[in-house]
C-alpha cells in the first residue's frame, strides 16, 4: 500500500531544522490537494446518485470507518445541521469502537468486521440510505464489512480510499480513489490522506446539498440562525436575494420563523403561509418558488 510506503527522501527528518520539516510538511498538505483533482467526476457521479436517493424519501446519509478515516467523516456529517439544516434523525454514524472513538484511540476495533455487520441491522440500514465509507488503506474490515453489509441491504454505498485496488473501492456502489502516496513521517495517514479525505467529504457533501436545493445562488438558504451573527447573515441574503432593505429583511425573517426560503418570499409579497406552500410544491427550492412568484407579477 502506497500510504503505508517508507520514504526515502523523510529518512533524516528528524535531523532537519524545525522549519525544513514543517515546509515539508505544507508541501505535503498541497499533493493531498492536488490528488483530489483525478477524481472530480467521480466524487460528482457519488454525489449526483445520493442526492437522488436522497430526494426520493427520508433516507439517511450515513459515514462508516476507523480510526482517523471514521473521525473526518463524523466530522463532515456534524456540519450538515447548522450549514445546510440537515436533519439529524437523516444522519448515522458507523466509527469502529463506538463514541468512544472519536476521542481516545480504539485501533483493535478496526478488526472488528462482525459489529460492522450488526450495527448496521440495529441501525436498520437500507434502500434510501446513503453510506460513505471512508478508509485510507481501504482495507479495513470494520469499513469494508460495514459498505458490504449496506449494499447488501439496498443502501447506495460510496467508499473512499487513498490506494488503487482497494478492495473498498471494488465493494462500495460507487469508489472514489483519492492517491496520496507516502506519508512524510511514514504510515501517519493523518496527514497527506486525511486532509485528502477531508476534501473530498466536503466536496461530495456539499455537492448533494446544492442537488437538493439547500444552496442558492452561492448562498446558505437552509442555515440555521442560532446566533446574532448568522441572524445578520441571514437578513442580509434576504435583503440580497428579494432586492429589499435590511429593515424589510428583517421583519420577514420575523414572519417567516426565521426560515430564509420563506422569508425571501415574504419580502417578495407573499404571505408566510402562501410563501410556504410555494415552496413547498416545489419541492423546497427557492428558485423554481422565485420564479412562480416573479412571473405572478408580470
Amino acid at each position: 500500500m502506497t500510504t503505508e510506503a517508507i520514504s526515502g527522501r523523510y529518512r533524516d527528518l528528524d535531523l532537519w531544522p524545525t522549519v525544513d520539516a514543517v515546509r515539508a510538511m505544507a508541501e505535503g498538505q498541497l499533493a493531498a490537494a492536488a490528488a483530489v483533482q483525478p477524481a472530480i467526476e467521480a466524487i460528482a457521479g457519488a454525489a449526483d446518485m445520493a442526492a437522488a436517493s436522497l430526494a426520493a424519501g427520508k433516507g439517511r446519509i450515513a459515514y462508516a470507518g476507523a480510526g482517523t478515516s471514521g473521525r473526518v467523516a463524523v466530522q463532515d456529517g456534524t456540519e450538515l445541521g447548522p450549514t445546510f439544516d440537515w436533519p439529524e434523525y437523516r444522519l448515522c454514524y458507523f466509527l469502529a469502537g463506538g463514541k468512544d472513538a472519536l476521542w481516545k484511540s480504539a485501533e483493535d476495533a478496526e478488526d472488528d468486521a462482525g459489529a460492522a455487520i450488526r450495527v448496521m441491522g440495529e441501525q436498520g440500514i437500507g434502500a434510501g440510505d446513503v453510506l460513505i465509507g471512508v478508509a485510507a488503506s481501504g482495507t479495513t474490515p470494520f469499513t469494508n464489512a460495514a459498505i458490504e453489509e449496506a449494499r447488501r441491504r439496498g443502501a447506495l454505498t460510496v467508499g473512499l480510499a487513498c490506494n488503487a485496488g482497494a478492495p473498498l473501492l471494488d465493494i462500495a456502489e460507487r469508489g472514489i480513489l483519492i492517491e496520496t502516496g507516502s506519508e512524510i513521517v511514514a504510515g501517519s495517514t493523518r496527514m497527506k490522506a486525511g486532509t485528502a479525505q477531508k476534501i473530498a467529504l466536503n466536496l461530495f457533501s456539499t455537492a448533494v446539498m446544492i442537488r437538493l436545493g439547500r444552496v442558492h445562488a452561492g448562498l446558505m438558504v437552509n442555515m440555521r440562525l442560532s446566533n446574532r451573527k448568522l441572524r445578520v447573515r441571514a437578513a442580509a441574503m434576504v435583503a440580497d436575494l428579494a432586492s429589499c432593505d435590511m429593515a424589510t429583511a428583517e421583519a420577514a425573517l420575523r414572519s417567516a420563523g426565521d426560515d430564509i426560503k420563506t422569508a425571501v418570499l415574504v419580502a417578495m409579497g407573499a404571505d408566510p403561509a402562501a410563501a410556504k406552500a410555494n415552496l413547498k410544491d416545489h419541492e423546497d427550492n427557492l428558485r423554481r418558488a422565485m420564479a412562480v412568484m416573479d412571473s405572478r407579477t408580470r
